[in-house]
């Protein structure tokens, strides 16, 4: 089923007879397999309203990103939480809608600062699993109407509503960025390296860790403020380890790019975890998780493990976290619940919450463990 309005989502999704698979571009869907009919959101497409002045974009949820980033660019603005590629870390091709990347709650790098996908998002239309149309939200930041669906339907992954519009704020591209390298000797200095770092007035927009490669730091804005803070925040990195500054626009961009895109672990063989953990943390938790390799993100907030097929993380971390099955093959899948268990409490109300909103259990069923 692919519809090309939203009546006509509301129409398909109250005929439904049977559990529906929600898919947008099919590019970042993780979770555990659904069967059921194709719902696809791609008809949905197109910007309907673009107001550079008022730093607002609102489209369909099927258009894909890379009109959405296009439109952008041609006045010099982009979506905040810098949207990651998991194309080819989770060996899948197709195009990326933005109803997706909100489905997903995606956010990149620059999420240490600029927050989610979940705090640039204003608006949210959508159809719930008895085919009624559903708003929230509007325009403008502010919105103080009961429920924050906006925030609920980030991250839900299909299985509250199906996305029909979603509403953006948008800011400016900076006019220059630079990227520090401090070599550090492994995690426990690295993630060192990145709390001091960002307790710093610097304003650091990116903060990661690539083994082999080190303690990798951005910065953005004005270029005479990228190099005068580039040039102090170096020099107090540089007391503790050699620090390279990177300023070609070129390189910066491709550096940040594999960064949010995890190339470090695409193509190579095994299954991929997302762990999100307390940054000082994290540390204990890579020297206990025996991964085959592993990155930092978040200056040590979110850790990439790559690990032999068929290893269930969990029961390697020892601290308060979260840890999510990415990349596995679909007998793994069913095996280990991808999601993060909730607490009992947390996961009656998270039921309530979709019974209320999918009373009928249609809308990808069982995804989400």
């Amino acid at each position: 089923m692919r519809p090309t309005s939203e009546a006509e989502l509301a129409e398909m999704v109250r005929g439904a007879a049977g559990p529906l698979r929600v898919r947008g571009g099919g590019t970042r869907t993780i979770g555990r397999p659904v069967t059921g009919e194709v719902l696809e959101t791609a008809g949905l497409s197109g910007i309907s309203l673009y107001e550079p002045g008022a730093l607002t974009l609102v489209a369909g949820a099927g258009t894909p990103l890379a009109e959405i980033e296009a439109t952008l660019a041609g006045e010099g603005q982009r979506l905040p939480f810098e949207v990651p590629d998991l194309r080819g870390l989770l060996g899948r091709s197709g195009e990326s809608t933005v109803g997706g990347v909100v489905a997903a709650n995606a956010s990149g790098p620059r999420r240490i600062q600029a927050g989610a996908c979940r705090d640039s998002l204003i608006g949210v239309r959508f159809v719930d699993g008895a085919g009624i149309v559903v708003k929230n939200g509007g325009r403008v930041m502010k919105n103080v109407t009961g429920y924050d669906l906006v925030k609920l339907m980030a991250g839900s992954h299909g299985t509250l509503g199906v996305l029909s519009e979603v509403s953006f704020k948008v800011l400016p591209v900076p006019e220059a960025a630079a990227s520090l390298v401090v070599a550090v000797a492994g995690p426990r200095e690295a993630v060192a390296a990145m709390a001091a770092a960002m307790g710093t007035p610097y304003e650091v927009s990116g903060a990661a860790w690539v083994p082999g490669e080190g303690v990798i730091l951005r910065l953005e804005g004005f270029a005479a403020s990228v190099a005068a803070r580039a040039g102090k925040l170096a020099a107090l990195m540089g007391r503790h380890a050699e620090v390279g500054i990177e300023e070609a626009p070129g390189a910066v961009a491709a550096r940040w790019s594999a960064i949010r895109d995890v190339t470090a672990l695409a193509g190579r063989a095994g299954d991929v975890w997302r762990i999100s953990v307390k940054p000082s943390d994290a540390p204990d938790v890579v020297d206990g998780l025996g991964a085959e390799a592993v990155a930092m993100d978040w200056a040590g907030g979110l850790i990439w493990a790559l690990v032999a097929p068929g290893t269930d993380l969990r029961p390697r971390l020892k601290v308060p976290g979260h840890a999510t099955l990415v990349r596995a093959e679909a007998d793994t899948r069913v095996a280990v619940v991808p999601f993060h268990p909730e607490a009992p409490a947390l996961a009656t109300i998270s039921q309530g919450i979709r019974t209320r909103f999918d009373p009928r259990g249609i809308l990808n069923p069982g995804i989400m463990g």
